[in-house]
């Protein structure tokens, strides 16, 4: 009988170990699915924020007479930093 009383109680242990993992897995995939929420979050927030940037810049090309040169190379430089912004959310 002792045979059997070691099979079941490591049967036991091992049932034991497994919905401790299943639990951990499932927490994980939870935690997983809200990193990725946030991520399409933060994505819409850039987008409007790129918006709202390049409707402030166009307007204040205009409004300071500035060569349309110069107002391109300041929209240029806001769209790399905002696309740096983008690949650090992406990675």
């Amino acid at each position: 009988m002792g045979m059997i009383e070691d099979i079941k109680s490591d049967l036991a242990r091992l049932i034991a170990l497994y919905e401790g993992e299943k639990q951990r897995a499932d927490r994980l995939e939870e935690s997983l699915s809200a990193s990725a929420q946030t991520v399409e979050d933060c994505k819409k927030q850039i987008a409007e924020l790129e918006r709202q940037i390049d409707n402030q810049q166009l307007a204040g090309a205009f409004m300071t007479g500035e060569s349309n040169a110069v107002a391109k190379e300041r929209i240029s430089r806001l769209i790399r930093e905002i696309d740096k912004c983008i690949s650090l959310l992406e990675n």
